[in-house]
């Protein structure tokens, strides 16, 4: 299907849409960036904007490719009004598919935020930042620059996030600490009571390994989590 575009949307040089995207009133979108397929992005969004950056040039105006590495948005993600999406400094920004950044919400430059995420209204995620798939960042989270929050984890809303948080556990505070497993989030991926339980232990670094049967995305979530680094 062909992209619903509001009249009063300014989409820049260098930029490239997939299929089927709504694009709200007073958006603004500047390139160099690629969109996916079926998003929807409401009004007064900004994405592709020059990097806040202190030590990065800033352009004179908007005309034109901007001097960045750009943002990559995958397919079937809701960007709610007022969301910010910065163009990269040193690597490209990306967005994966299946999220949803709620109002007001920030991704700053070089971010990578995975698959199915959920950021929640005026979330703020500084530069350099990780968010893996399934993590879900409650209302008015603040993220620390170079931080990752691991697959799957759930963190409280109003928590500053100063350190890495572990895949599928939940945290919150200021600073977010760690306070047990995200047992429901396991649950919904399709991890009975019984997996839940022997996983627990392994997730807050208790112990080294876990020996149990998992559902696939689960199990290749923390086989890449482990893998990270």
């Amino acid at each position: 299907m062909a992209n619903r575009i509001h009249p009063t949307a300014v989409i820049g040089d260098g930029v490239e849409l997939g299929d089927d995207n709504v694009i709200g009133p007073y958006t603004v979108i500047v390139g160099p960036t690629r969109i996916g397929d079926g998003n929807y992005i409401g009004p007064h969004a900004s994405i592709g904007g020059p990097s806040e950056h202190v030590a990065a040039p800033h352009p004179a105006g908007w005309e034109g490719e901007t001097a960045g590495e750009g943002v990559v948005i995958g397919s079937r993600n809701r960007i709610r009004e007022f969301v910010c999406v910065s163009q990269g400094h040193v690597e490209t920004t990306r967005v994966g598919d299946d999220c949803y950044l709620m109002g007001r919400s920030h991704v700053a430059h070089d971010c990578v935020v995975g698959d199915g995420v959920v950021l929640t209204s005026a979330v703020q995620l500084a530069g350099h930042c990780r968010i893996w798939s399934g993590a879900n960042l409650g209302l008015g989270t603040v993220v620390h620059q170079r931080t990752s929050v691991g697959p799957g984890a759930m963190v409280g809303m109003g928590s500053v996030v100063t350190r890495e948080i572990g895949a599928f556990t939940k945290a919150y505070g200021v600073p977010a600490r760690v306070h047990g497993v995200n047992s429901v989030g396991l649950q919904r991926r399709g991890c009975t009571d019984e997996a839940v339980a022997r996983l627990t232990g392994y997730l807050l670094g208790e112990r080294d390994d876990y020996d149990v049967d998992l559902p696939d995305e689960v199990a290749a979530l923390l086989e890449a989590w482990a893998a990270r680094r």
